[in-house]
């Protein structure tokens, strides 16, 4: 590879890490050709954007970046990083999925809204819940005390017609 390609590498996967919420360090060493595009195509369904690069040039992209100093440690061996720019846990869901399934890729480090937790959290990370399910869990807790109080004028109001029925009963009756 010349030294201009490696430039652009460097400067794409440095672009995507400032961009990104999050970031994974898997050794992906002993995953098959088959096993890891299954691992690529669950990636791209959630938008998560996975790619195998050599050390030298992810050290090269992080280089100017502060806050990286433990991930740098952990550059060794073949590395693959999986970036997520929407929401930072569902690469850590998938990760942890296929892991249970197969038994690799063994993940090195993660970094999550720029805090850093070794390889061996992803599991607490996995278990977090999604932007997306974030999202559903305060929609319900906004929309069902407005479903509550619906629910409580349309009584009232059905009561009151109620009312006003027996009223009309009685007096067609003493009529």
């Amino acid at each position: 590879m010349k030294r201009q390609e490696k430039e652009i590498i460097a400067a794409d996967v440095a672009e995507k890490v400032s961009r990104a919420k999050s970031l994974y360090l898997a050794d992906f060493s002993g995953l098959s050709v088959e096993k890891a595009n299954e691992l690529r195509r669950e990636f791209r369904k959630s938008g998560v954007d996975y790619r195998v690069v050599k050390n030298t040039l992810v050290r090269r992209a992080l280089r100017n970046a502060s806050g990286f100093e433990k991930v740098l440690e952990k550059l060794n061996g073949p590395t693959a990083i999986a970036l997520s720019y929407d929401d930072p846990i569902s690469p850590a869901k998938i990760i942890q999925k296929f892991i249970e399934k197969h038994g690799k890729p063994r993940i090195k480090i993660c970094v999550v809204e720029n805090r850093i937790y070794d390889g061996s959290k992803l599991d607490e990370l996995a278990r977090l819940p999604t932007r997306r399910e974030v999202i559903s869990s305060v929609l319900g807790s906004i929309q069902s005390p407005v479903v509550g109080i619906i629910g409580a004028v349309q009584g009232l109001a059905r009561d009151l017609v109620n009312i006003l029925n027996a009223i009309e009963g009685k007096k067609e009756s003493s009529a």
